[in-house]
Parts: C-alpha cells; sequence; structure tokens
C-alpha cells in the first residue's frame, strides 16, 4: 500500500472506531447467500452495497427491499441498497464480499480487481475447488487482484441461507492468515443471531466447505436410492475421514476439520432439503439423468463440478478420497449409483484410523 494510501486506511479506521461512520461493505453477487449475507453485514451495522448483474433484481431490491428470485418474504434491512455498477459497490469498501458460483470467480474478479478499494479486505463465501488449477478460492482472490494472503478472509460454516434469512441462531467461522483482518470480519458480521467464530486455518476451513458438497452429493444419491440412516451416518462419517486426510496432506490443522468449518458444515449441508447439493444428489439417486437433474434445479449445487477437483487435489496430494471418487463415477462418467455403491462397499478391509 502507497504511503498515501495507508495514511487514509488509518485514518478511516480511525474515524470507525470513533463512531464517525459505519463500516462500509460491498458484496458481490445477488444470490441465496449473497443476499442473506448482506443482511447480516447491514444488522451488524454496516452500510452495505450489493451488485448485481440483472437490473430487474437491482431495482426490487431497492424499490421492495426483497429479492424476489431468492429470498421474497425476507425484507432486507435499510442499510442495504444495490446497483449494477461494480466501481460504484466496490468504492471505499471496508470488505469486498465475493459471493458468485466459485467457477466464475477468476473471470469476474479479473473485471473488478481494478475497482477494488485499496486496503479493502476481501471476504470469500465460495465453498468449491476451481476446475484445471485444484486451486482453493483465496489463492484465486489472491493471485487475480494481487492482494497477499492477509488481506483474504473466508466465512464458512454451518450457514444454510434461508435459515439465515430467517433469522435464526447460527455460527460461522472468518479465517484469514491475518488474525487482524478475521477479528475485523468477524466484527463486521457478529449479530444477535449471527455468531462468527475466528481461525488463521484458511486451508483447513476452505476445504471443509468445499468437500462437504461432494459427500452432500453422495448422502443425498444414497436418499435417492431409499436406503437409511446407517448407510447415511457412514457416509457423514467417512467423508469427514477423507477431508481430514486431504487436510492434513495440505498443511491444515486436524482440530479444524471436527468444529463449524468441518463437521458443522458437512452435517448441516448433508442433512438439510434445504441444501443444494443434497437435493441434487437425491434426484440422481432416484434416477435422473445428469442433464434432468440440472434442469430441475434452479440454484447451483457447487459439489457437481468441484467434485472433479477435489478428487484432482487430492491426487495432486497422493490422498485416497474413495466417496468423491464415487461420486465423480456418477456424476460425470455415467456410472449407475447402484453399480457404485456395490464398487465402493467392495473396497478391501482396513483400520478406521487407515
Amino acid at each position: 500500500m502507497r504511503a498515501s494510501e495507508a495514511d487514509q486506511e488509518r485514518d478511516r479506521r480511525e474515524a470507525r472506531e470513533a463512531g464517525e461512520h459505519p463500516r462500509k461493505a460491498a458484496v458481490f453477487g445477488t444470490g441465496s447467500w449473497g443476499t442473506a449475507f448482506a443482511a447480516v453485514l447491514a444488522d451488524a451495522g454496516c452500510r452495505v452495497t450489493l451488485w448485481g448483474r440483472r437490473p430487474e433484481v437491482v431495482e426490487a431490491i431497492n424499490t421492495t427491499r426483497r429479492n424476489p428470485g431468492y429470498h421474497p418474504d425476507m425484507e432486507l434491512p435499510a442499510g442495504v441498497r444495490a446497483t449494477t455498477q461494480a466501481a460504484e459497490a466496490a468504492r471505499d469498501a471496508d470488505f469486498t464480499v465475493l459471493s458468485v458460483p466459485s467457477q466464475t470467480l477468476r473471470a469476474n474478479l479479473e473485471s473488478w480487481r481494478e475497482m477494488l478499494h485499496p486496503g479493502t479486505v476481501l471476504v470469500s463465501l465460495m465453498k468449491g475447488v476451481e476446475l484445471g488449477t485444484a486451486k482453493r478460492m483465496s489463492e484465486v482472490v489472491e493471485e487475480v487482484a494481487g492482494v497477499p494472503a492477509e488481506r483474504v478472509a473466508v466465512l464458512t460454516g454451518p450457514n444454510l441461507a434461508w435459515e439465515i434469512a430467517a433469522r435464526q441462531p447460527a455460527a460461522a467461522v472468518a479465517a484469514c492468515a491475518d488474525e487482524e483482518a478475521a477479528r475485523a470480519v468477524q466484527s463486521a458480521c457478529h449479530t444477535p443471531y449471527f455468531r462468527p467464530y475466528t481461525s488463521t486455518d484458511v486451508v483447513g476451513c476452505e476445504l471443509g466447505g468445499a468437500v462437504k458438497n461432494v459427500i452432500a452429493l453422495a448422502v443425498g444419491i444414497a436418499d435417492g436410492m431409499g436406503l437409511g440412516d446407517n448407510s447415511k451416518a457412514s457416509l457423514i462419517t467417512r467423508g469427514l475421514a477423507e477431508t481430514t486426510r486431504l487436510g492434513l496432506a495440505m498443511g491444515a490443522e486436524a482440530h479444524t476439520f471436527a468444529g463449524l468449518a468441518g463437521m458443522g458444515d458437512l452435517v448441516a449441508t448433508c442433512s438439510s432439503p434445504l441444501s443444494r447439493n443434497h437435493t441434487f444428489g437425491t434426484n440422481l439417486g432416484r434416477g435422473m439423468t445428469l442433464q434432468e437433474t440440472i434442469a430441475v434445479t434452479k440454484q447451483t449445487a457447487e459439489g457437481v463440478k468441484s467434485c472433479q477437483s477435489v478428487l484432482d487435489l487430492a491426487r495432486r496430494h497422493g490422498v485416497e478420497m474413495p466417496i468423491t471418487q464415487t461420486v465423480v463415477g456418477i456424476v460425470h462418467e455415467g456410472k449407475s449409483p447402484h453399480v457404485a455403491l456395490k464398487e465402493l462397499m467392495s473396497r478391501s478391509a482396513k483400520p478406521e484410523r487407515a
């Protein structure tokens, strides 16, 4: 940061601390989670500008205080406004929140990076791994925006957007390599119904969020096949084991996977009918083809594309992930769920901790 920019950032921080003006947040993405999180930020005292690409959605948010396509029953706080102009959203933002489909992040951020406010903390809400590069979302942000890891945070946990929009109690993890930045994000979204914790284990938090979508597809497939709770509990538990193995191989901390970013998010996504990935898997398990399932799915199920990139990441690190491999076989190779299940259950016996 140049000296003048550093001075401006210091003045802005001191003004916030003195109560002279509220923190400003830009949220890029008017989808389900982006809209709900914008409300959380506003409820926590931030001034929020939502960026959306569709003028009709932006107009509806500004005139009716509602996002008709995702949360028609949620009235957005007065502190939220929307725009189709990325530069307007990004201007003077203390926090720049990215909430777009993970596979579109690189292209979107390339068009936004020159507009980002110097010193802003970039916050990723995305739970995926980039196809081709096998990079986590924070790595994509660092590379494309040209910012250090200390300015990139992730927010993750058991956060089903519909429940957050209804202001039901929930917890999350704000993770960043810079502990002070993690605490700043924590403060910016801490409300009576939304309780964020902090972490410096960005790798573990991101992997927990990305891989749980793949395991949720597997659990959904099991549901669609009519399998019971024993089967689903086994998939969840062994799915967590797969995630932890990969995380440790990549330098993550083991305890992260027992927390909100690991087990917490996994349980919510695998158990709830509100989960896009679980619902997508259920349709596959009932016998629908991939294209038929995509046709009836209104929102992005991140695990559908990320399962391939997660498996690629595992292979690069020499980690065995049989459930992930099974999901890839069903989703992208056209394998019958019944055949895939038989192959998964026929693997050689081994100790539980292997």
